[in-house]
Parts: C-alpha cells; structure tokens; sequence
C-alpha cells in the first residue's frame, strides 16, 4: 500500500452512473455545486472516484431521504 492512500477502488464514469443513477451530466453539476464527490485525474483526459467517497455519498442520500 503506498502511504496515505487506501485500498480503494477507482471507478469510470460508466460504474459511477451505474451505482447513482445520475446522468454524466448530473454528476458534473453536482460536483461543480460541491454535492458530490470530487474526480481524481488519472492520466491525460482520463478521470475516476473512489468507490468508498461515491457508496458514502449514496448512503448520505438515503439517511437524508428516510429523515426528511
């Protein structure tokens, strides 16, 4: 493990749509808001999340929904 950095999976873009059901779109405006989970530039155009930072958000979500 390289220090300060966790065994976390990278997700694509295609994964993370999956997991929120966000449009492309709807993430980027989110994160542009600050709503949602910053992108890690990975090499040239290519981009990804961390899992744990994308299910963490997912499960902000649904504890805001059952509390509402």
């Amino acid at each position: 493990m390289i220090q300060g950095i966790s065994q976390d999976s990278i997700l694509r873009l295609p994964r993370v749509k999956e997991i929120t059901g966000l449009s492309r779109s709807s993430i980027y405006m989110a994160i542009k808001q600050g709503r949602f989970p910053k992108h890690i530039a990975l090499d040239g155009r290519s981009v990804g999340w961390l899992e744990s930072e994308v299910r963490q958000w997912l499960t902000d979500r649904i504890n805001a929904s059952r509390t509402a």
